[in-house]
């Protein structure tokens, strides 16, 4: 095949989209939502305004309700865009229409202004041109409200949202999208331990400046889906070494009858952070650590006072252990364990099977383990 040939043949794939990753399932469930979004929208601005009003504005609300409900994780169907885009697109249109009139031109300068107010407003939304136009050439039910046309537009914007985040949260989608806040431990000025080799964040940004042209997702999902092809990445390159593989199966556990005092010794002696507590059947109870256990052993002013007086608490470890604990199993991948014992602050990772504790992985452990693998690659 000669490279012309090639050139064309790309050229005409250029023309389709990749095959989206959603299932069919994931379509019905967004068409149900847009249509109960759509019929609510309507029905709330015909409650309001009549049923001319609504009937006017369905194209832009039916384009705004696909980009709500089927692509709702994407920046252009967040909620500041809709309310930003048909506030701006309303006000521009009616201007425009103003000192216009009804005309072809009008219609344009207000897609052309709308366009140019929504960027630098970051409420960029493709319906909010059909609402401008709407504005314009939508007919005597609009015309006849003068600049009052903009509550209308606003109502059934603010009833489709509620539709949308009602029915998108129902049925376990996230909506609106939460920008990530990050987990500072240590309250240092250092980035998180991930965050300080490979991609970073100031990477990602560079690279969205470089690039110039609009990204229709969030820099939350942007950054998360380049973080998961990197663990991707690294979990092919590592093979196979799972939590079973790397973990502390001599493990020194606490019961909940063991006192502080000899919980402390514990750690003293075997040079350890956190204890796991289990019952009698070791099913694992919780985890105590030594900030837990330091604060019990060095009594308040006001427990000194009582322990003078003649009265002894008797601490135990279920007094001042944590019920919730953060564990994987044995078949957990390596890059599994990373982010839990460096970018949660965890010590002591236990490996759990139907509640039973099998061991556990310490930051000790992860690190001989990464140091074998790495030896192992360079040879």
């Amino acid at each position: 095949m000669s490279q012309a040939s090639v050139q064309l043949r790309n050229w005409l794939a250029s023309f389709f989209p990749a095959p989206a990753q959603t299932q069919p399932r994931e379509w019905l469930r967004a068409a149900l939502g847009a249509v109960l979004g759509l019929w609510f929208s309507v029905w709330a601005c015909a409650l309001l305004f009549g049923p001319a009003v609504p009937l006017a504005l369905i194209g832009p609300l039916g384009a705004s309700a696909i980009l709500l409900f089927a692509v709702s994780s994407g920046a252009l169907a967040q909620p500041w865009s809709i309310m930003g885009s048909y506030l701006v697109a309303s006000l521009v249109a009616l201007t425009m229409s103003h000192f216009f009139g009804h005309t072809l031109l009008a219609g344009g300068l207000a897609v052309g202004g709308s366009l140019l107010l929504m960027c630098p407003l970051r409420c960029l939304h493709p319906p909010g041109a059909a609402l401008a136009l709407c504005m314009v050439h939508g007919g005597p039910a609009l015309h006849e409200l003068g600049f009052m046309a903009v509550l209308p537009a606003l109502t059934s914007a603010v009833a489709l949202l509620l539709c949308a985040l009602l029915y998108n949260n129902l049925t376990r989608v996230r909506y609106p999208k939460a920008h990530a806040i990050p987990v500072d431990l240590h309250h240092t000025r250092d980035p998180a331990p991930e965050a300080r080799v490979g991609i970073t964040s100031d990477d990602l940004e560079q690279a969205l400046a470089e690039f110039g042209e609009f990204v229709d997702i969030t820099r939350e999902d942007l950054e998360q889906l380049i973080r998961s092809t990197e663990q991707h990445a690294l979990r092919r390159s590592m093979g196979n070494i799972r939590a079973a593989d790397i973990m502390s199966r001599d493990v020194r556990c606490a019961t909940p009858q063991t006192s502080v005092k000899q919980a402390l010794r514990l750690l003293s002696d075997h040079h350890l952070k956190a204890l796991p507590v289990v019952d009698e059947q070791q099913h694992l109870l919780g985890m105590v650590d030594l900030v837990d256990l330091l604060g019990y052993a060095r009594p308040s002013k006001g427990r000194r006072v009582l322990r003078r007086l003649g009265w002894r608490q008797r601490v135990r470890v279920r007094d001042v252990m944590s019920a919730s604990v953060v564990s994987v199993n044995g078949s957990a991948h390596v890059i599994e364990l990373t982010p839990l014992l460096s970018g949660r602050g965890l010590h002591c990772l236990p490996v759990v099977e139907q509640g039973r504790l099998l061991g556990v992985i310490t930051q000790t452990d992860l690190i001989a383990a990464l140091h074998r693998d790495l030896v192992k690659r360079l040879g």
